[in-house]
């Protein structure tokens, strides 16, 4: 193999990576954006951090919201970069986003709500229902994520 031929080769791997990369960044910012404003906000459910006092609740809501937004951001300049670079394979980059959200969906409801006790999703309440359907989207959205991502592995051939 040549040079040139292997050092094409590395761009497009590195291409396909920074796609999906980007994706599991806005995918997980996504997926705390709605988590913090649909339960948070909005519904008052919980907080982040439910064993201690209303003010700490709300402070690591803040802490919460801001990982989100940190991760949404340095998802936005992966993307800009790869829009410049014309390297953008939307499919991969969606498939990223529905893995990234249905990782951190996944991750919120077995480690935080159930392992850790962080935080349930509501209080005073049969849990079951909402564990189940939490969950059962969450693993919907690893499957959709990574049936695109497996189907973009490779490039499409050059003309």
């Amino acid at each position: 193999m040549t040079s040139a031929r292997a050092s094409l080769d590395l761009a497009a791997v590195l291409l396909r990576w920074r796609n999906l990369a980007s994706g599991l960044l806005f995918g997980v910012g996504l997926a705390a954006f709605v988590d913090q404003t649909v339960f948070h906000q909005l519904l008052h459910w919980h907080h982040f951090y439910d064993k201690s006092t209303t003010d700490v609740g709300l402070v690591s809501d803040g802490l919460f919201h801001a990982f989100g937004w940190f991760a949404a951001v340095a998802s936005l300049f992966l993307f800009a970069d790869l829009r410049r670079r014309q390297g953008l394979c939307w499919p991969r980059w969606i498939g990223g986003v529905f893995l990234g959200a249905g990782a951190f969906q996944l991750y919120d409801g077995l480690v935080q709500h159930k392992l850790l006790r962080l935080h349930q999703i509501r209080y005073q309440v049969d849990l079951l229902p909402y564990d189940l359907t939490w969950n059962l989207l969450a693993v919907v959205m690893i499957i959709v994520g990574s049936v695109m991502t497996v189907r973009t592995r490779t490039p499409p051939p050059h003309p």
